[in-house]
Formats: C-alpha cells, sequence, structure tokens
C-alpha cells in the first residue's frame, strides 16, 4: 500500500463522521446556503488559485478549503475519488479559507510555498494526514507545520522566505474578500461550475459533478 492509497483509506474512514449531513462550522452559521450569482462566479476562481487537473476541462469544481479543517481532511478522498473517475473532464479550483485563525494561515502560506516549489500535493497530503498533530483549535502547533512540510519535501528554509513575499500575501487578502464576498460561513463548501450543492454531503457532491460531466459530454 502506497502512502497515497494509505492515506485515502485513513481519510476515508474520517469521512464517515460527516456524512450524515453535518459538517464543521468554521464561522457562525449562515441563514442560507452560500450561492454564486454571476457578478460573484468571477470570484469562485482566480488564475492565481491552486489547479488540480486539466486546466480545459469542463467542469470546474470549486471547494473552499481550510488546511486545518476536520472535514475538508474528511472529505479529501472524495475529490479525489472524483478526480480519479473523471481525470480529462474535471477540474480542482481550492480556495483558501483561513478560518481558524493563525494556525490555518501559516498553513496556508506554507502551500504557497510548497507550490513555488512543485510540492505542492506532498505537502497538502502531509499535512491532512497529520492534521491532528498540528492544527489543535485552542493552540496550534505552528513549529510541526514547517517539521511536517520539511518532511514532505518541502525545502523549509528556503519557504520561510518565500511565506513573506508580498504575492503570498496577496494571494491570502483576495481569497479572504472571495470568501466575504461569496458569502462563505462554513468550510469545505463546495460549487460545481458555479452551483452549489442542493444539499451538502460526499453523495450530493458526486452526483452534482456526474450530472455536470454528462452534460458537458452531450453539448
Amino acid at each position: 500500500m502506497n502512502r497515497k492509497t494509505l492515506l485515502l483509506a485513513v481519510l476515508g474512514v474520517a469521512l464517515a463522521a460527516f456524512v450524515g449531513g453535518a459538517w464543521y462550522a468554521s464561522a457562525p452559521a449562515p441563514t442560507a446556503a452560500a450561492t454564486a450569482s454571476p457578478a460573484d462566479e468571477q470570484r469562485l476562481v482566480r488564475p492565481y488559485s491552486p489547479l488540480l487537473g486539466p486546466e480545459d476541462a469542463s467542469v470546474t469544481l470549486v471547494e473552499f478549503f481550510d488546511p486545518a479543517c476536520e472535514a475538508c481532511r474528511a472529505f479529501y478522498p472524495v475529490v479525489e475519488r472524483i478526480r480519479a473517475e473523471y481525470p480529462e473532464d474535471v477540474r480542482v479550483v481550492l480556495r483558501y479559507t483561513p478560518f481558524h485563525g493563525a494556525g490555518s494561515e501559516l498553513a496556508i502560506k506554507v502551500l504557497e510555498a510548497a507550490r513555488m516549489q512543485d510540492v505542492f500535493i506532498p505537502v497538502l497530503e502531509a499535512l491532512l494526514e497529520r492534521q491532528p498533530q498540528w492544527a489543535s483549535h485552542d493552540a496550534p502547533a505552528e513549529d510541526s507545520i514547517f517539521e511536517i512540510a520539511g518532511e514532505a519535501g518541502l525545502d523549509v528554509e528556503l519557504a520561510r522566505q518565500q511565506i513573506m513575499m508580498p504575492d503570498v500575501i496577496a494571494v491570502l487578502n483576495q481569497d479572504r474578500a472571495d470568501v466575504e464576498a461569496v458569502g462563505i460561513r462554513q468550510t469545505p463548501t463546495f460549487f460545481v461550475n458555479g452551483k452549489p450543492l442542493p444539499s451538502f454531503g460526499a453523495e450530493q457532491l458526486i452526483e452534482l459533478v456526474t450530472s455536470e460531466v454528462e452534460a458537458a459530454r452531450t453539448n
């Protein structure tokens, strides 16, 4: 069993805690589900956003994501299943949503450094796999973020410089602004081709992606 298979197996077990229809609320509960109006759709995908999958894919799955969020960790294998099922049809866009304070913000900056160093996926998976080690909501173990990322292939000394770059700060600030503008209150929040889930859940996400893929294939 390779490392990625092990990660998916472990996180697949964690997902069972969330598929009943509730997910971790990272901010005060909204009065209605987040929606994307035509004016908002440009805020769902930014040119700089982390992209997993082909750029010209017919279906865009946007995830508003917090690396410190337990439900985001639990849903990672669902998103990976979708990517594996539709490798040419679906692209996944990650939008940073730092609802858990300093730990989230540092993890996001480290992920941006990892992207610069071409080790984004290994670092992302390592941070998710070992999330309980660093993402305590009461006292996030920020030193552990660098340790975990370093073990996944990040050049930590270089990363400490990269996370201070204006471009990295700008990414975090713009994502914060888009989170507020779109009305994101909980993580993960998903949009598929600009459409929010009719109700939250793994099956609902898979079904919406499947319907959008099938519609694109028939056009």
